[in-house]
């Protein structure tokens, strides 16, 4: 990316923010941007009913479900929020929690019905502990902190981001299908970096080509019988032409009859239509609290990231905290639809480095287009049958770009300086270790029964609020650096100067550029300060 000047458009970008660009090539572009989430919009959904232990016949509905979430999610991101193009979706950094929540209330369940009851504590739990991120929103809770992040913070934190990753099992599996995965890679890199410049359209569709060309070529080969059923890049076609053409997707459309806390109405033309009403457990918030919080950390490094790639200044302490509130309004609205939450999603960033185009308007017309086919059972189905080695193409690509804009932050930093060497490695370091020891204790519920056995303090490490706020934060990298980073460079002493201050904050956009929608509907002049 070159960047000619950090206060306007970069050269690179195509489509800036405020671009709008002809509605069909509009629709082709952001039917882009939701490819690159695919991947991980579907993970969630999948991991979660598995551990629900959800009926197969249901499942296509509850996939359905997060797709509608993520549509009007991102509608209201980018329209009422902090109006970056930056897709929202189902959370990693929530399922932790998620899980934890569905094992203890399925082993406690009175009800008979033990994935609907689990799933009415995990809706509960979700919408107070995303009440609190409104609350630290709102009232700038965590814009407050942008006085005290540098570029010494912000360049591991985004940078682990796209490491994330790194050992996802579409990348590192030992059965992956490694021609079809580098098929894909090579497809992606081939129009973005060496044909960007012989078409328009291999510059503007780099990652819809590359995806649709190799799934072209994995149906063939599955129909044809060279790759069997079960193997790694078969494609089941059978499943989208048995899927349903519709599915009814509603807010608390997980009750069940007869089940505690649900009543069962009776609605002349839908039938008889069970709704479920969330239940409130103190000990499921507390759990659930830990992962709003990673989740804010995570999209705290995604809104730099996005400002970053789209040519215009880092965010200011007004933009930051829309975002962050209208994402606790989001984690509400996806509860109570039955998902799992809802945040910023990294993987479309590393779509507009890739393909420079940036704009809010091709994001909304994505959204618009994954809200309907949400409600499209063989759409769901056939997203659900891209194989995982495409998905893992796909995040190679998209990723590794995160890795480059993270640390593209560091020319405002003095690198000759140990102190500043010091910060980033151990940030990287621990922000890579710690959530891989946290993957091999396996559970929260293990890490602290583990706590409560150190010696002294295991009564207060084994609390739970305690032990479940530092498993989810410490099994999430982007916070675990960004949390190492910002304690070190605020504690070490260091210059302005010396730590990129100075000049990076001459990108930071003021206050009064950030314009919500609220202020455009009012016809007010932004305020200075929330």
């Amino acid at each position: 990316m070159v960047v000619t000047d950090d206060s306007s458009p970069s050269s690179f970008v195509q489509y800036g923010i405020d671009d709008k660009p002809p509605l069909p090539t509009a629709l082709l572009l952001g039917a882009q941007h939701y490819l690159t989430m695919v991947g991980a919009n579907i993970a969630v959904p999948l991991i979660l009913a598995g551990a629900l232990g959800m009926p197969a016949d249901v499942i296509p509905r509850f996939v359905g479900t997060f797709f509608v979430v993520s549509g009007i999610a991102t509608l209201m991101q980018t329209t009422f929020g902090n109006r970056y193009p930056i897709v929202q979706g189902a959370p990693f950094s929530m399922l932790a929690p998620a899980i934890a929540v569905v094992g203890v209330a399925k082993a406690t369940d009175p009800s008979g019905v033990a994935w609907q009851s689990a799933l009415l504590q995990l809706q509960g739990a979700i919408i107070v502990a995303a009440l609190v991120e409104v609350l630290v929103g709102y009232f700038g809770l965590l814009g407050r902190l942008r006085k005290f992040i540098s570029p010494v913070v912000i360049a591991p934190t985004i940078a682990l981001i796209g490491l994330s990753l790194f050992s996802a099992p579409q990348v590192t599996s030992a059965t992956n299908n490694w021609w079809l995965l580098g098929l894909t890679l090579a497809l992606i890199v081939l129009f973005s970096q060496y044909l960007d410049t012989a078409h328009p359209a291999f510059k503007l569709f780099p990652v819809l080509l590359g995806v649709i060309v190799s799934y072209v070529v994995a149906a063939a080969l599955s129909v044809t019988g060279f790759i069997a059923p079960g193997a790694s890049g078969y494609v089941n076609l059978q499943t989208v032409i048995d899927a349903p053409a519709f599915m009814p997707i509603y807010p608390l459309q997980w009750g069940f009859a007869g089940g505690a806390g649900t009543t069962t109405l009776s609605l002349p033309v839908v039938g008889s239509v069970a709704f479920g009403i969330p239940q409130f457990s103190t000990s499921f918030i507390i759990g659930m609290l830990a992962g709003v919080a990673a989740s804010m950390v995570e999209s705290f490094g995604d809104y730099h990231a996005v400002a970053r790639l789209s040519g215009i200044g880092a965010p200011s302490e007004r933009r930051i905290n829309h975002g962050i509130g209208m994402e606790g309004i989001m984690n509400v609205f996806s509860a109570l639809m039955g998902g799992s939450g809802s945040t910023s999603y990294s993987e479309n960033i590393g779509a507009i480095g890739l393909t420079g185009v940036a704009s809010r308007y091709v994001v909304q017309v994505g959204a618009g287009v994954m809200l309907v086919m949400g409600f499209v059972g063989y759409f769901g189905q056939l997203i659900a049958t891209i194989p995982d080695p495409i998905v893992g193409g796909l995040y190679i690509a998209m990723f590794g770009q995160i890795v480059a804009v993270g640390l593209s932050n560091l020319k405002y930093v003095d690198l000759d300086s140990s102190r500043n060497g010091f910060v980033i490695g151990i940030a990287l370091f621990a922000g890579l270790a710690i959530p891989a020891y946290m993957g091999n204790v396996g559970s929260a519920e293990a890490f602290r029964q583990g706590m409560s056995q150190v010696a002294l303090v295991g009564p207060v490490l084994g609390n739970q609020l305690v032990a479940d706020t530092i498993f989810v934060i410490g099994s999430t990298g982007m916070a675990v650096g960004g949390l190492f980073a910002f304690f070190f460079d605020n504690t070490i002493e260091g210059t302005r100067v010396e730590r990129g201050l100075e000049e990076w904050e001459d990108t930071v956009e003021d206050d009064s550029e950030f314009e919500s929608a609220i202020d455009r509907l009012r016809g007010d002049e932004p305020a200075t300060a929330d």
